[in-house]
């Protein structure tokens, strides 16, 4: 579905450039967005190796598990399906985590091994778990402490303090976080 919304807007694009006469701006955007999109891919590309860096030196450390055991009482509430010490905690933990401190782009990986490991739980393949939609919708909202790529974003337009809206997103994502699990917590099915 995704694949026809976006031809049919490059196809109103082409031809609304075209009717209008303005043709020559479609090549324009193309060259130099493709060449901005690869330096910005470049850039991120070094925040991101950075952030699994440390996440993996956090995770060897025993930091990750620090973390665990901080959430353990948080986590059993929204996952009570999880029993203690399955790998799916560990690893939703983790994902929780490397998205709070804003390298969400890496914690996709992190979050397909999150919910491997849910599935393993599930007795009906064919339909999510409580657990499977609690991690979607924490993973979808993720409280932001540092937003990683909004920061980078606003650091290469050129803004003279792209730190400033941390408060705000910290407050943003956390609301958006609570309303997100007081919704799943409402409609789960009770089997």
């Amino acid at each position: 579905m995704i694949n026809y919304i976006w031809f049919f807007l490059i196809v109103i694009g082409i031809v609304t450039a075209a009717a209008t006469g303005n043709i020559d701006s479609i090549n324009m955007a193309i060259v130099e967005d493709a060449s901005d999109a690869v330096a910005f891919a470049i850039g991120l590309t070094g925040i991101m190796a950075v952030w699994l860096g440390l996440m993996n030196i956090a995770e060897k450390s025993g930091l990750i598990k620090g973390f665990s055991k901080l959430l353990t009482p948080i986590t059993s509430i929204l996952f009570p399906d999880i029993p203690k010490g399955h790998p799916a905690m560990s690893a939703i933990v983790m994902n929780m985590v490397t998205n709070m401190f804003g390298a969400g782009n890496s914690a996709t990986a992190i979050g397909l091994k999150a919910m491997e490991e849910m599935n393993s739980l599930n007795k009906d393949k064919k339909r999510a778990t409580n657990a499977m939609c609690m991690f979607l919708v924490i993973n979808m909202s993720s409280i932001q402490i540092v937003p990683l790529t909004v920061l980078k974003i606003r650091a290469d337009a050129g803004s003279l303090n792209p730190t400033e809206i941390i408060g705000t997103s910290l407050i943003a994502t956390a609301v958006s976080t609570i309303v997100g699990i007081l919704c799943a917590k409402t409609l789960e099915k009770k089997e």
